[in-house]
């Protein structure tokens, strides 16, 4: 495979080094792998922390910024940040309001962020945690007890993030997070493998003119192989898959997010075919956002999620964000 990279063994360093220089706004320690928003711990102020595994890109360090995330916790490729990251990530950002961890549900991240919880907890930070379940393809997987945690995590940094920014107390900031969560739901799929820099070839295999259903975000299996699809016959089958194991009563939040190879122009006409599916089952879409945000290195695919909103939520979604992956109304 050819990649535009050094070795494999710098790859996390070196992208963090050019984020720093792209990215004055943030404080970016490359040694012990955070990425902060400069002015943190701002005063009165609950702190948002998250991470996992480098190659989801923007996700998470992407989302560092007022609005949005106070500070992100890179691992290396594909494998959780370790606790001591996650400490230095809570002090860094905890005005004396505490500090929401929020993590995506796979077991490296779950057992990593709760002994950064303890430890940060022995030294007087007030920690809450949300747990982002949101990927309806499998229970259980390879890297997961449960439901893993996918395009929804972009939703709950965001939310909570605006709440946060609002000087919503912790405990608040919680409990939107965990409603932003639980009224989210997503399915993905994939068109080709990921390759990571230290494999330097796919993942998995997945023959010419086959796609995989429900594919998880570090190449898991997803639900079952098939012929080669049409935007349309995808869109159908991936929205009807969300709507039925969400079953919104009301308007929601759409992302269509790209896998990290699949092209705007490819995405935005599998949203044209998603708006088409949500209209004709009756579901009113309050906003959309289209892009690669919650990717899997070079893999050619999409996911779709969706999240159920009422006026608070909405209100919180279109509150200013101004991060190096996201920014409005700043």
């Amino acid at each position: 495979m050819r990649m535009l990279i050094n070795v494999p063994e710098t790859v996390v360093a070196d992208a963090l080094r050019g984020m720093a220089a792209a990215h004055p706004e943030l404080t970016v320690d490359v040694e012990n792998r955070l990425v902060v928003r400069r002015d943190a711990p701002v005063a009165g102020k609950v702190g948002i922390v998250s991470g996992g595994g480098s190659g989801h890109e923007p996700l998470h360090a992407g989302f560092v910024g007022p609005g949005m995330l106070s500070a992100a916790c890179p691992g290396e490729v594909f494998t959780s940040p370790v606790p001591d990251q996650m400490v230095r990530a809570a002090a860094a950002v905890d005005s004396g309001e505490g500090v929401l961890f929020v993590v995506k549900n796979y077991t490296g991240d779950v057992l990593n962020f709760d002994m950064a919880a303890e430890l940060a907890e022995e030294e007087g930070i007030r920690i809450e945690k949300v747990l982002v379940n949101d990927d309806v393809a499998v229970t259980d997987s390879l890297f997961t007890a449960g439901r893993r945690g996918t395009g929804a995590t972009l939703f709950v940094e965001k939310i909570a993030g605006a709440a946060a920014e609002a000087g919503v107390p912790l405990e608040r900031v919680a409990e939107i997070a965990r409603q932003v969560n639980g009224a989210s739901r997503s399915f993905g799929v994939a068109l080709s493998a990921c390759s990571t820099p230290a494999k330097g070839s796919p993942t998995f295999e997945l023959p010419p003119g086959e796609l995989e259903l429900g594919i998880g975000i570090h190449g898991e299996p997803g639900r079952e192989r098939r012929a080669m699809m049409t935007s349309r016959e995808i869109a159908d089958y991936a929205v009807d898959v969300v709507l039925e194991d969400l079953r919104p009563s009301g308007p929601v939040l759409a992302l269509v997010n790209g896998m990290g190879a699949t092209p705007l122009l490819e995405l935005y006409g599998f949203n044209a075919e998603v708006q088409r599916v949500l209209s004709e089952r009756g579901v009113p879409v309050a906003r959309t956002l289209v892009g690669n945000y919650v990717t899997s290195l070079d893999m050619a695919g999409c996911s779709v999620t969706l999240c159920q909103v009422d006026e608070e939520l909405l209100r919180w979604w279109d509150a200013p964000v101004e991060t190096a992956a996201l920014r409005r109304g700043r």
